[in-house]
């Protein structure tokens, strides 16, 4: 049985292993079916073929595609790259692939879309998707209800639908919250693998990165625990299991 390929950019070892965990957990993954790629401190191996797999996911982390270069730290410059370096095979051969809220951006960005953080940013917490036409009839969507909340927190986002990608989820504060490129390639800009127990992790290591008010990160947490975030792990799973 081929593995899943997941890379991961968090450079803090805490919230990139409570992510890790968190990946596993609501996918329906373990350890055996994956190959973990911790993009902070690992290179791609060389010649790596993402047809050896069963599908290539990528979580979430602190940089922005959008970023000037010179902005942008070298581990942020190398996780950006090595990202950007497997996307014209994926997107050419139709690899299966979910981009989660970074990866919506590496996507977005490699089609030549718009992304940046002019309009459509959010704040840490729930927020309501709806599923769009196009969306109801995706089969990754076809258990998840005609609106949900999912847990987001970021600063950029697409500003228009890339070119060839069909709008499948949006929300009022940010239209584009999960699209499909072909018929395997996906990505969210929620994050579908997280509940309130996780984003707590992540809102006491990200309270000084400029995604909200450092004194604001309690109230945040019981923001998120009170959310119902039931629905979005429906979509990790319903993509682990088509392509697994």
């Amino acid at each position: 049985m081929a593995k899943f390929l997941l890379l991961q950019l968090r450079p803090e070892p805490e919230v990139s292993d409570s992510e890790y965990r968190a990946m596993l957990d609501k996918s329906g993954l373990d350890d055996a079916r994956v190959h973990r790629i911790c993009l902070d401190r690992e290179e791609l191996p060389t010649g790596l073929d993402v047809h050896g797999y069963a599908g290539v996911i990528v979580g979430g982390g602190p940089g922005c595609v959008s970023d000037a270069p010179e902005d942008k730290t070298p581990v942020e410059a190398c996780i950006e790259a090595a990202c950007l370096s497997l996307m014209p095979e994926i997107t050419a051969a139709d690899v299966p692939f979910m981009g989660c809220c970074y990866g919506i951006g590496i996507l977005g960005h490699h089609l030549g879309a718009d992304v940046s953080k002019a309009r459509y940013g959010e704040p840490v917490g729930p927020t309501t998707c709806e599923v769009t036409p196009d969306g109801a009839k995706d089969p990754l969507l076809q258990n998840v209800p005609a609106a949900f909340d999912a847990l987001v927190g970021h600063k950029e986002a697409l500003q228009e639908l890339p070119k060839g990608a069909v709008h499948l989820l949006a929300s009022g504060p940010c239209p584009f919250q999960m699209i499909r490129y072909g018929a395997n390639v996906y990505a969210t800009q929620f994050h579908p693998e997280a509940d309130g127990a996780e984003f707590e992790t992540r809102i006491k290591f990200y309270r000084h990165k400029g995604y909200f008010a450092p004194d604001d990160a309690d109230r945040l947490i019981d923001i998120c625990h009170s959310a119902d975030i039931s629905a979005p792990e429906k979509i990790l799973t319903a993509f682990v299991a088509r392509y697994g």
